[in-house]
């Protein structure tokens, strides 16, 4: 196998986070490792030794110490309890970051919109006591450990002090940004019953406001059924009026408005439950294509540890950094950055359009602002500077800026050398890959290795993955594409999914494939030359034309490359019916605004797919999706259910769909034309 270009390469990669941390190994385990490769080696072959290291350099406070790391022969499954005996609260590590010498005077958090830019600071100092006085405020309620609080919010400063104060109580918080419509919001918390509702009165989102009355007053009528109690009403926009009485009167509970809730304590000094490792923190869901979203539940210490790792090794964040992660409260990444409180760095909360109000400039403009050091975001907000050939270091000082991450669909190689050309070339770009079901990353950035174009840099540490044969569940050759596996314990493996049969459903969707192996559901390649690794998109959506197995990923690529001025957006899926004896190759496209699809564009893509990769991989259907790509809640294309309609399954599709009527438009495709 082949090695990619090489873009970056870290000019000191000793003097880094990781590489302090391989020199303690070595010195404390009279070891000679010198390299990430046998570092990694290390510590998948000794987890317990590994995350006992992890846990005293990056820095975790705890009230007690564990009594042991991890059993030698602990399984993957059932989950193992890492770290036990030992007592934490996950709130307490965030505002008070373990090893990090902080300026309570400094600001913690930006909070920013679209709507004019003016970045609103919170210090530390301001943050702690925000977090007091909500965390008091929910005890006075009757809020206690184990009970859900939920947020309907966007990306701002209240929505992390909600967080904060339930964690700091010991219950769980689980968050779903009000641009979800009420079905989509009902599917998820109907399943998980919260006692308390923080909500905004409205959001902003490209250049317009949206209220969220209607909304809000469905939502809090149907969890009144459930156990909702208190409703706590954030003012995000001005104006937009969300009334207390209404509220009450929708669901017989109690409302308070969000400052007026915070000042009704006194000076109770706060408290932070300590709590086993294993505490259950966060809920998250499924994508839940094709049924409800599944709750899946995260641990305290699991998240905690694992994010702290990413952070502070992988990502090299410290006190002196400054990370603004694009997201919204419903993705996966908004708990990953929040995390990198724990490490001292500091915060910028953005809502609303990347391109609001500066067109493609307006991220960097705030990047150059508020001197970012970390920027985090989608692949589809990357290539979108790419087409449009956007290059903000031309344009705004980004000097400080030293990490741009992407993550969400792979990055398309071109996109990996226009990074290099559009930010400053000494930043280290990470295309990184994990998931909501281990709320962290398999595939990270790394300063000990240099940045490859197509390639995410590693395997993260204590991460034991490798490729298999979908058929086996055997390794394969070096270089040769498989699904991705797990076979060793991880402390971010979720506690379970909530609700009936939660733990069946937990086995069934990660260990039920590949007994004693966790099964991601993703297509990857693994580089044996450079240790980086390719994601060729979900397993379940491999296509395998004629036996040639690939992934929809070198498709996307190709369109990304030669054809981004007339698609805009595509899903490419394999069609197998019951009578077909081989697998149809299908590509769908939606259509930049102003170009047409037609037989010549037909004919060039698939000459181009012909030259560019091989005769198999051309697709036998090219259509234009009139009805447009579908894709989830958090903008993941929905490969699985167009591929399971196209193969004349029956898809039941719910709210977790953005946009149902794409999924309709192939039902009627497949009726029709296909």
């Amino acid at each position: 196998m082949s090695c990619p270009a090489e873009l970056w390469r870290h000019p000191n990669p000793g003097e880094t986070r990781m590489g302090k941390f391989m020199d303690i190994v070595n010195a404390k385990h009279s070891l000679s490792l010198k390299d990430y490769r046998s570092l990694h080696q290390w510590s998948v072959e000794n987890p317990a030794w590994f995350w006992a290291e992890v846990w005293s350099f990056v820095g975790i406070k705890a009230s007690k110490k564990a009594d042991s790391v991890l059993l030698s022969d602990a399984p993957i499954f059932p989950r193992p309890d890492f770290f036990h005996g030992a007592l934490l609260n996950f709130a307490e590590n965030l505002l008070y970051p373990h090893k990090a010498n902080i300026d309570p005077s400094e600001p913690a958090v930006f909070t920013v919109t679209e709507k004019d830019h003016q970045a609103q600071p919170t210090t530390w100092l301001e943050l702690r006591e925000a977090v007091r006085c909500c965390s008091n405020a929910l005890r006075t309620h009757g809020l206690k450990r184990n009970q859900v609080v939920a947020g309907f919010v966007s990306n701002h400063a209240q929505a992390l002090v909600a967080m904060l104060a339930a964690s700091s109580i010991g219950a769980l918080w689980t968050s779903i940004s009000p641009d979800n419509g009420v079905s989509a919001v009902l599917d998820r918390l109907s399943q998980i019953k919260p006692s308390v509702l923080f909500v905004d009165n409205g959001m902003v989102y490209n250049g317009k406001t949206w209220p969220t009355t209607g909304k809000a007053l469905d939502i809090v009528k149907a969890l009144a059924e459930s156990g909702l109690e208190l409703v706590v009403v954030i003012e995000n926009v001005k104006g937009a009026d969300l009334g207390i009485e209404d509220i009450c009167l929708a669901g017989n509970v109690k409302a308070a408005e969000y400052e007026t809730f915070l000042l009704s304590t006194g000076d109770t000094p706060l408290v932070f439950e300590q709590l086993p490792p294993s505490h259950p923190l966060y809920i998250l869901y499924s994508s839940g294509t094709t049924g409800l979203p599944k709750a899946i539940v995260h641990t305290a210490l699991g998240t905690l540890i694992q994010h702290k790792k990413e952070h502070v090794l992988h990502c090299s964040l410290g006190p002196q950094s400054r990370m603004l992660y694009y997201t919204t409260t419903s993705w996966m990444m908004w708990h990953w950055s929040i995390s990198a409180l724990a490490t001292g760095a500091s915060l910028v909360l953005y809502t609303g359009s990347p391109f609001r109000p500066h067109s493609h400039l307006s991220m960097p403009i705030i990047m150059s602002e508020l001197k970012v050091t970390h920027f985090g975001t989608s692949a589809a907000y990357l290539t979108a500077l790419e087409t449009n050939k956007v290059y903000p270091r031309d344009s705004v000082d980004l000097s400080s800026l030293e990490a741009v991450y992407s993550t969400a669909s792979p990055l398309p190689p071109s996109t990996f050398s226009f990074i290099y050309d559009a930010f400053p070339r000494t930043v280290n770009l990470g295309s990184i890959t994990g998931g909501t079901d281990i709320i962290s990353l398999f595939g990270a950035p790394c300063p000990l290795l240099p940045v490859h174009v197509g390639e995410i840099q590693c395997i993260g540490l204590g991460m034991a993955v490798t490729a298999v044969d979908p058929m086996t569940g055997e390794p394969v050759e070096p270089g040769e594409e498989g699904d991705l596996v797990c076979t060793v314990p991880f402390p971010c493996q979720p506690l379970t999914f909530l609700g009936p049969d939660g733990d069946d459903k937990y086995k069934a969707s990660y260990f039920s494939r590949f007994p004693g192996v966790w099964h991601h559901g993703d297509f990857v390649r693994l580089n044996p030359k450079t240790g980086g690794l390719v994601m060729l998109g979900r397993s379940d959506g491999v296509l395998k034309p004629a036996g040639v197995r690939f992934g929809s990923a070198e498709i996307y690529n190709i369109l990304t490359k030669f054809f981004s001025t007339e698609v805009e957006d595509a899903v490419c899926v394999g069609r197998r019916r019951p009578d077909d004896r081989d697998e149809a190759v299908c590509l769908f496209m939606s259509m930049v605004d102003g170009k047409q699809f037609g037989e010549d564009l037909r004919k060039r893509i698939c000459g181009t797919i012909r030259s560019e990769l091989s005769p198999r991989h051309v697709p036998r259907v090219v259509e234009e999706a009139k009805g447009g790509i579908p894709k989830t809640m958090n903008g993941k294309k929905i490969e699985v259910a167009v591929k399971q309609i196209l193969s004349g399954r029956t898809v039941v599709s719910n709210a977790s769909v953005q946009n149902p009527e794409a999924l309709e438009w192939f039902r009627d495709w497949t009726r029709t034309d296909g």
